[in-house]
């Protein structure tokens, strides 16, 4: 894989303790919606250690011309050097690489089960298939603590109402901690909603988003619901 430099053009909060980092995308650079790139920064404090690189899934699409990653802000060393990356400066990016792309195959529905960050590499292919105007069917099981902590919440339920072959269906599971309204599904995404959802749908796939904890649960969820294993693909995510 190759390596390019890359600078920091703006960061943003997209929920609470979460940071979307935008960066100019190389001339050259291309990859398909769900895969992801190694971020390599330059700080002293971590460079010439394995601190220094991570690995994450690109939240913006091909079409947009820029490369966004987004990661919820923790204490470790390689998460405070990318605060303190100024605007303007410099990184460096490896890749793309990651299997977890949209199958070709239209007359199959997807279904994107995400939990938290694990939205990002979904992001992508929303974002691409409105641009595109993609004619299959796509729906996105989405669950967080609260409101606050859902990353990309507002722009996901202005795709669905921009896109008639998609559906999102987000739910919370600790609201009495909100402070923020909240009038949809509530609770886990357990093997019910799963059934409900797949018997709506032509021969759906199943994508897996997460930390590994929560990969392995959904994965369990999916098969307790009936969902043939062949069916479902997964990605997971570590020190996010």
């Amino acid at each position: 894989m190759s390596t390019s430099t890359v600078h920091l053009q703006r960061r943003e909060e997209i929920a609470h303790g979460t940071v979307a980092f935008h960066f100019d995308q190389p001339s050259g650079f291309s990859f398909r919606p769900g895969q992801a790139i190694d971020l390599i920064l330059p700080d002293p404090a971590v460079t010439g250690t394995e601190g220094a690189r991570h690995a994450f899934s690109i939240v913006s699409a091909p079409h947009e011309g820029e490369l966004v990653v987004a990661t919820r802000m923790r204490d470790s060393g390689f998460k405070n050097a990318l605060a303190r990356l100024a605007i303007g400066g410099p990184a460096e990016i490896e890749g793309p690489f990651g299997s977890l792309t949209l199958h070709n195959k239209l007359a199959r529905a997807a279904v994107f089960v995400a939990g938290g960050i694990g939205i990002t590499p979904f992001m992508s292919m929303l974002r691409h298939a409105a641009h595109t105007a993609l004619q299959q069917r796509l729906v996105l099981l989405y669950s967080n603590r609260r409101p606050e902590d859902s990353a990309f919440l507002a722009e996901l339920q202005r795709l669905e109402g921009d896109n008639p072959n998609f559906r999102l269906v987000a739910t919370m599971t600790r609201m009495a901690e909100s402070r923020m309204p909240w009038t949809g599904a509530t609770g886990q995404v357990d093997a019910a909603l799963v059934r409900r959802i797949a018997s709506e749908l032509p021969d759906p796939i199943f994508y897996v988003a997460g930390p590994p904890a929560m990969v392995g649960a959904l994965r369990d969820t999916l098969e307790r619901a009936g969902i043939d294993g062949d069916d479902i693909r997964s990605e997971e995510f570590y020190g996010y």
